[in-house]
């Protein structure tokens, strides 16, 4: 497959003939919402296999062939080019597909957000994940559990063999205390009783796997946290259960703020199969217009992960989601809304203005003014953006990633783990 950037003057006909595909074809794999109307600066991924390039002036085969690492003889050799030395500027030259790489991917439901969408939503995208999060059973100050409604989640990743972890947290009122990971993690009989929930719940539903998302844990409870999942290993090791663990983007081991403080990378490592890294929400709702994910920021926390966790223990998160600040930003004032990829496409399209890119970031954004004469500021995700983020997992070699969250229509993002990766199933 190939990602085409619309530029002044495209039209979906001509992009289709360029590439030797039908306007079809592109419309329903990008589930364009406007076939008759592109926005420039939008992406497309184009359903072919392999990919071409077109010459430019003043390229040579040999400096294609050290772009796209592919010899010399074997673009003569696809292409039937008569004279390598004599190439005309416009050329359509074939690449041949890539070998993919095998790797486990992860996604996170919310059957709160999702409602009644929760099946249709693991089902549009099952055949992608090796893993689904369903989040998540709260874990109360007496030790008790806030149940989600997770059987139509659960229902859809059987039918897709898609493993499912159920997601436990120190969520409450809709946000994380550490109130109550402080009571949880100093009292062994909270602990057992919580434990002793959960596995009674995964073994009548059929989960396979326990994921711990306690955030906002402090300093104080950096240990006892580590010492929690020891326990819960010991209780879920010996039933053939995964034991996986969320945490927060940090750069360095002693990064300060309450958020960090309490999740000790290299320990957890050591305790869990595997970890969800949060490398999401640098841009957020309630802060100033910046890109979600940016890719030096993943890039940082990344470096720093591997050096204290094994590769194959490592998930990279990602966003499904961008967001939509009114403007001027003012810090603690109105909060962003959160929006679809394709609703991003929607709003562009709407109020007829171009996207823009951020080569830094990686990452699309633009501005529009509403109809009440306000001005906004949109970052989000598109084919371009996730293709920088799926060549940072190929490069650090980690065991896959994982998307919040599951709902958000970006039909993009799916075309694209089909062209670089073999995704494993394991039921």
């Amino acid at each position: 497959m190939q990602i085409h950037v619309v530029k002044s003057g495209d039209t979906l006909s001509k992009v289709a003939r360029d590439y030797g595909i039908s306007a079809q074809e592109i419309a329903d794999a990008n589930q364009i919402p406007n076939p008759n109307r592109l926005v420039v600066g939008q992406t497309f991924v184009i359903p072919i296999t392999g990919r071409y390039h077109f010459i430019q002036p003043g390229e040579s085969l040999w400096l294609i062939s050290r772009r796209y690492n592919v010899s010399v003889a074997e673009l003569v050799r696809i292409n039937k080019i008569p004279d390598p030395n004599n190439i005309p500027v416009g050329l359509r030259l074939y690449l041949s597909q890539k070998p993919k790489q095998p790797i486990e991917t992860n996604a996170y439901i919310d059957p709160r957000m999702t409602r009644g969408r929760s099946a249709e939503a693991v089902d549009k995208v099952g055949e992608h994940l090796t893993y689904l999060a369903i989040f998540t059973y709260a874990v109360n100050r007496d030790g008790n559990l806030t149940p989600v409604e997770d059987q139509p989640s659960l229902n859809a990743a059987f039918k897709d063999r898609v493993l499912p972890l159920l997601v436990l947290t120190n969520f409450e009122e809709g946000q994380f205390s550490t109130e109550i990971a402080t009571a949880i993690l100093t009292s062994e009989a909270l602990q057992d009783r919580v434990l002793n929930q959960v596995l009674q719940i995964m073994n009548e539903k059929g989960y396979r796997g326990l994921d711990f998302d306690f955030e906002y844990l402090g300093a104080e409870n950096r240990v006892r946290y580590v010492r929690f999942l020891q326990k819960a290993r010991q209780l879920l090791k010996s039933r053939g259960y995964y034991i996986s663990a969320a945490l927060a983007p940090k750069y360095r081991a002693e990064q300060r703020g309450v958020l960090y403080e309490g999740h000790d990378y290299k320990a957890i490592g050591q305790v869990v199969d595997f970890i969800f890294f949060m490398t999401y929400e640098w841009g957020w709702s309630g802060g100033k217009p910046m890109a979600v994910s940016p890719l030096p920021q993943m890039r940082n926390v990344m470096q720093y992960a591997v050096s204290v966790v094994p590769k194959e223990k490592i998930m990279m998160g990602m966003p499904l989601y961008g967001y939509d600040w009114t403007l001027p930003y003012v810090a603690g004032g109105k909060f962003a809304k959160s929006i679809s990829p394709q609703r991003a496409l929607e709003l562009a399209l709407r109020y007829g203005v171009s996207i823009n890119y951020d080569k830094v970031s990686q990452a699309p954004w633009f501005r529009y003014t509403d109809e009440e004469g306000k001005q906004h500021e949109v970052w989000f995700e598109d084919a371009r953006s996730m293709q920088a983020k799926f060549d940072l997992v190929k490069e650090l070699g980690i065991r896959g990633f994982y998307y919040w969250v599951l709902g958000n229509d970006f039909p993009q993002n799916w075309l694209l783990i089909e062209d670089n990766f073999v995704v494993r199933k394991l039921m």
